[in-house]
């Protein structure tokens, strides 16, 4: 029996952004077999888990940079 190997994490937000969309693209069409779309599903789950973390890190370091205070942007 072959073991297929784990996906590697993302190099960049960017990157894991760009991955779930292909794969929702691929399982909006109805066209993969159970298992893949299986696959599909708990690789989107680790991709948005990923993501997710990204941003409150990011978010994080700004409350830092604001004093404390996580202040609302405004474009100029």
């Amino acid at each position: 029996m072959s073991s297929v190997p784990a996906p590697q994490e993302p190099a960049s937000y960017e990157q894991a952004v760009a991955e779930l969309d292909r794969l929702v693209q691929q399982m909006e069409t109805g066209q993969l077999p159970l298992d893949q779309l299986l696959d599909g599903y708990r690789r989107g789950s680790e991709l948005l888990a990923f993501c997710r973390n990204r941003l409150q890190a990011v978010e994080e370091q700004v409350k830092l940079l604001d004093d404390g205070q996580l202040k609302t942007w405004s474009a100029p």
